[in-house]
């Protein structure tokens, strides 16, 4: 097999428009990038950055780094912008959020301080915890939609870029169920001049980008891209989108625990998961209906990897229960807390602690890079739509209708990999030949 995709080369400058450029993780994501520009730190975290993949059989012993097997944007070609509700500098917003040292911020100063915010669109009934003193103004939503393609027009003329990509890494907005607003590119558009409630301004933002000719990446639990309208006008234009919600600290190990027990036929009685978090994000999660927006994302991991259905005995009973707890003094700095109580032979009961004192930021920079390197290698190979490949960045991951969510963490790593084994004209990785059980088609190998 040796039919690779056609790749546009990554040339010139990439554009990463980022909604909610001053918070703590998009602070943290553009600090860290130009860090490691200069060789002042290292992409520790990065799969595209630091990880490594195998082709061909074992025997061959071929493990090039993914950055050299794909052709991936380089990171000093980024250029950084984006909105947020405050007109401060990034600069400003990093050392408000206080996740890295002094030292970090000030030996890129004078480049977050260039970076400064154009104006959001921002309605506090979407995340009622924060407000907005550098918000754009319109009539109708669909004004506000203009008014972010022209931004987004105007940044890549003047930082004459060759792409773009917009990611959201702004806070969680309030739960919404698709409705028939969200059916059609023309029922939303019609929504948007009537200023219908149900579209939130993350829909506005990935219907201005993707109007644009820009991927659309959602790193919150919003209800975003996954809606039939935006997903109708990324296939009409011929763009990729992924999401959602970032997948970081406690959903993390869930991802990775949950398999563990399945895999091994191992009981689940209860799973209690509770969580400290002082930044801004755990602000917003204090308000019962941006929790619920969070919430979701995260009891849907479990059952999808357990599967109740084909497994009623072990995991068809199981109480799931999640708590957020906003404590200020803890800043970035997170802390889940998880008690698992499981059963195994003949029944006995048996007990998981996991304490997790990660930080936030930290753990979500990586991957906001991972994503926005991918997306746009997707958009110059022409895979337009969901992007499930990425599912292992995501708490919640999309995927296309009628297809079941992956939420196995190794499972979703090796799909993403056998995706650019696949782009790059190499075989899936597939042990059964290796180990005897096949004969390999000879045909096969030659196409």
């Amino acid at each position: 097999m040796k039919n690779s995709l056609e790749i546009a080369p990554a040339k010139g400058k990439l554009g990463v428009l980022i909604v909610g450029v001053d918070g703590a993780v998009a602070s943290t994501f553009i600090a860290g990038v130009l860090n490691i520009r200069k060789g002042l730190g290292r992409p520790i975290g990065s799969l595209t950055q630091m990880g490594t993949i195998r082709i061909g059989d074992r025997s061959e012993n071929q493990f090039p780094f993914i950055k050299d097997f794909v052709p991936l944007a380089n990171i000093k070609d980024i250029v950084f912008g984006g909105w947020d509700i405050r007109p401060d500098s990034v600069y400003d917003g990093a050392a408000y959020a206080k996740v890295l040292d002094k030292k970090d911020i000030d030996s890129v100063g004078k480049e977050l301080k260039a970076i400064k915010p154009m104006k959001a669109v921002f309605d506090q009934y979407y995340v009622k915890r924060l407000e907005g003193t550098h918000v754009k103004e319109g009539k109708t939503k669909y004004d506000l939609a203009e008014q972010v393609k022209e931004d987004i027009r105007e940044f890549k003329a003047k930082n004459k870029l060759s792409r773009l990509v917009v990611i959201w890494i702004g806070s969680t907005e309030i739960f919404i169920r698709v409705g028939d607003v969200h059916k059609s590119i023309a029922t939303f558009e019609k929504g948007l001049k009537t200023n219908h409630k149900d579209i939130s301004p993350s829909m506005i933002y990935a219907y201005a980008a993707l109007s644009e000719g820009v991927p659309f990446i959602n790193g919150a639990p919003n209800l975003t891209v996954d809606v039939p309208a935006i997903m109708e006008l990324a296939d009409k234009n011929n763009l990729p989108i992924a999401g959602k919600d970032f997948k970081t600290g406690q959903t993390l190990i869930k991802t990775v625990i949950a398999p563990m027990l399945k895999a091994r036929m191992i009981g689940l009685s209860g799973w209690f998961s509770s969580n400290l978090l002082g930044n801004r994000d755990g602000e917003v999660l204090d308000e019962p209906g941006s929790f619920k927006t969070k919430e979701e994302s995260k009891l849907s991991v479990i059952d999808s990897i357990l599967q109740p259905d084909l497994y009623p005995e072990l995991y068809s009973e199981y109480y799931h229960k999640i708590k957020i707890h906003y404590y200020p003094p803890r800043g970035d700095n997170k802390e889940g807390w998880d008690n698992i109580d499981i059963f195994g032979w003949l029944g006995y009961p048996m007990e998981l602690k996991i304490n997790f004192l990660c930080r936030d930021s930290i753990l979500a920079s990586p991957l906001a890079l991972d994503l926005v390197l991918f997306t746009d290698l997707a958009a110059r190979a022409g895979m337009k739509g969901v992007q499930d490949w990425l599912s292992f960045y995501f708490k919640s991951p999309m995927h296309m209708p009628g297809v079941v969510a992956e939420n196995d963490l190794f499972i979703q790593l090796t799909k993403l990999k056998n995706t650019l084994r696949v782009m790059r004209g190499y075989k899936p990785i597939s042990h059964v030949e290796n180990d005897g059980l096949l004969t390999p088609d000879p045909m096969a190998e030659s196409l």
